[in-house]
């Protein structure tokens, strides 16, 4: 089997690992804009050969793992190139737009929109390893217009990896995406960026800063290039987001005014019950 990957940073090298591990005598396809990725990826064995467009028809699937303003513009070329039996799947944060975007196209059925929420705030081919995926959700969207075969195998596939499957529509998907995930990335990203300018004396910073403040801002380590395509796509369901996280800090805001600490220590105290949501979710990851 012939797997191509395109992207050799954390989520794309980590895919082509996992397909090493997962899927004996696949061979493995990459290709990365960056040059350094590529001689990275090869000299660290992620990939065993360089993907180039020659190459596309030969595959039996490729892994678009890059920028999602990039799946748009190269994912019908794909479609086109792709042999009458191989799958196209892109891992991108947002499904609507690349599915609209190819409702039309007469491969549609070789294509499988997914999302594995799952990740570090590394990038690059070194941050890559195989059990990334491991115990981790996998979003499946529009699957009933993935041909019956190609989903079958993918599937298998993302089981092999020990990934949890879900099925969600993909306007569902980023709604419930921008809560969970981009909004946190807002935030850490706001958060730095006020510490920053407030706070000029970096070594300051960095003496007082906690475990507290390094985990809260962890994801502001995120690339831009990654996340501003994101937050483009997604714009109408973060912005709806955020209307409603900026009205909880004016109201924290005003009630610390008013000194009313006895409201605020409510408020903290029942959104204590997401311990009791996060536990049940961890509880299951690790039975299941």
């Amino acid at each position: 089997m012939k797997i191509g990957v395109i992207g050799l940073g954390l989520i794309g090298g980590s895919f082509a690992l996992a397909a090493k591990k997962f899927n004996i005598g696949a061979s493995l396809y990459g290709q990365d804009n960056n040059p350094k990725h590529m001689e990275e990826a090869l000299n660290l064995r992620i990939i065993d050969h360089p993907l180039e467009v020659d190459n596309y028809a030969s595959m039996d699937v490729i892994l678009m793992a890059i920028p999602v303003d990039a799946c748009l513009t190269l994912v019908l070329s794909l479609l086109d190139q792709i042999n009458d039996n191989a799958l196209l799947l892109d891992v991108g944060s947002t499904k609507s737009a690349i599915c609209k975007h190819i409702e039309l196209h007469p491969k549609r059925n070789q294509f499988l929109a997914t999302h594995p929420i799952a990740g570090t705030e590394f990038s690059g081919p070194s941050a890559a390893f195989a059990e990334l995926f491991v115990e981790q959700a996998q979003i499946l969207c529009e699957t009933s217009k993935t041909r019956p075969d190609l989903l079958e195998w993918a599937v298998q596939w993302f089981r092999n990896m020990n990934m949890e499957i879900h099925e969600m529509d993909a306007e569902a998907h980023d709604k419930h995406i921008a809560y969970v995930s981009h909004l946190s990335h807002i935030s850490s990203f706001m958060l730095g960026k006020t510490v920053i300018e407030k706070e000029k004396d970096e070594r300051a910073i960095f003496k007082m800063a906690g475990s507290g403040f390094a985990s809260t801002v962890r994801l502001a380590k995120s690339s831009p290039d990654m996340w501003i395509p994101i937050f483009k796509q997604n714009k109408e369901n973060i912005l709806e987001v955020l209307k409603e996280y900026i009205s909880n800090l004016e109201h924290f805001e005003r009630l610390l005014e008013s000194d009313d600490f006895d409201q605020l220590f409510k408020q903290l105290k029942n959104t204590n019950t997401i311990k009791t949501i996060l536990a049940g979710i961890n509880e299951k990851n690790i039975t299941k």
